[in-house]
């Protein structure tokens, strides 16, 4: 796989104090500020923590800075970080943890700090490790799954937060991603390669299944991500075990959209052969790009996996390598409002930088 020529980026690494779990752009607190919440660990001491951070971008001659501005201390490890607007514009930050708690935290727009959190303590919405969480858009709600095979619907109201469980599958069944599709509609992924998609207005069990009979030994793997884009919710994004990239479509969901990995037994085009951790729709398009786009084809991913590979992927044309690293790249986030800049967790302790040109 070689670099794009077309597609330029320059990159910056950023060497951070503590293990970086997950990070994300945050929603402009004003016209000018740009900020980032970044999940990070220290094993020294064993303390999670959530920082709120300004970024200023690079310039020709001088590399992007971080600010840390405000922090918070969790219950234990963060596993899943989210970020929304609210209908008021204010921005909204998600985080679960693997003791089964999760936190709902409000930056103040003025000076970045956390203004209030409200959260639900551990081991009430999940026994154990809550795997991922995904906030709607409106950051009214919020969906989580776990490895006890528990899904939660938590509604966040002025008077703090209130949960309805969707269903408990006491730990028969494992869950590790989930994204919202609409208001009353998700996906999720676990083991075997299983996508179920779930309607709330059809009760406590999925109303469609993918099960990944689809290639050899892929019954074994697992789906760490899933994305869904707002102008196509009829088709998930997933990545997971074996470098495995594709596309669900709910009206034909037994016949997936192999991007990487493995089709009925024969290699596609396989980016990675570790674990992908992350998936997202990429939404930063040249000219040439929205013209090739077509309403029926699977729109650009990006995708970061355990060997430090960042890389897009277009249907039917060869991987653009974006990053390639000596370590994992656990996890990075699209600027939605700059879909040119990318920012990478890194194993080695560091954030990357990334604006394409």
């Amino acid at each position: 796989m070689e670099p794009d020529p077309q597609t330029l980026a320059q990159f910056h690494i950023l060497p951070q104090p503590t293990y970086v779990d997950s990070l994300r752009f945050l929603p402009p607190l004003s016209a000018f500020d740009r900020h980032i919440a970044v999940a990070s660990f220290n094993s020294d001491t064993s303390t999670p923590t959530l920082s709120l951070n300004s970024i200023t971008p690079p310039t020709p001659t001088t590399p992007p800075t971080l600010t840390p501005q405000s922090s918070f201390t969790p219950s234990s490890r963060i596993t899943s970080l989210k970020t929304t607007q609210t209908p008021q514009q204010n921005p909204l930050i998600a985080a679960s943890t693997a003791t089964g708690s999760v936190h709902i935290l409000f930056p103040n727009s003025v000076d970045g700090s956390f203004e209030s959190e409200v959260s639900v303590p551990d081991n009430v919405l999940h026994l154990g490790r809550v795997t991922c969480l995904d906030l709607l858009e409106s950051g009214l709600e919020c969906v989580s799954v776990g490895e006890d095979g528990r899904v939660n619907v938590i509604s966040v109201g002025d008077s703090g937060l209130d949960y309805r469980r969707v269903v408990d599958g006491k730990g028969l069944v494992s869950y590790s991603a989930v994204r919202w599709a609409s208001p009353v509609e998700f996906a999720t992924g676990g083991l075997g390669n299983c996508v179920q998609w779930w309607d709330l207005r059809r009760g406590g069990t999925p109303v469609s299944q993918f099960k990944g009979n689809w290639a050899q030994g892929a019954t074994s793997g697992i789906i760490h991500s899933i994305d869904i884009h707002s102008s196509r919710k009829h088709t998930c994004l997933a990545g997971g075990s074996n470098g495995n990239v594709f596309a669900w479509d709910l009206r034909r969901p037994q016949q997936p959209i192999v991007l990487s990995g493995v089709d009925n037994g024969e290699t596609a085009t396989c980016i990675s052969e570790s674990d992908v951790w992350e998936v997202q729709y990429d939404t930063f398009m040249s000219a040439s790009d929205h013209a090739k786009l077509s309403s029926k084809g699977v729109l650009p991913a990006m995708i970061c996996s355990e060997d430090g590979m960042l890389a897009v992927i277009k249907q039917g044309e060869e991987p653009t390598e974006l990053l390639a690293e000596n370590c994992a790249i656990n996890c990075f986030d699209i600027d939605r409002h700059n879909p040119s800049d990318v920012i990478c967790g890194l194993e080695w302790e560091s954030i990357a930088f990334l604006t394409r040109t």
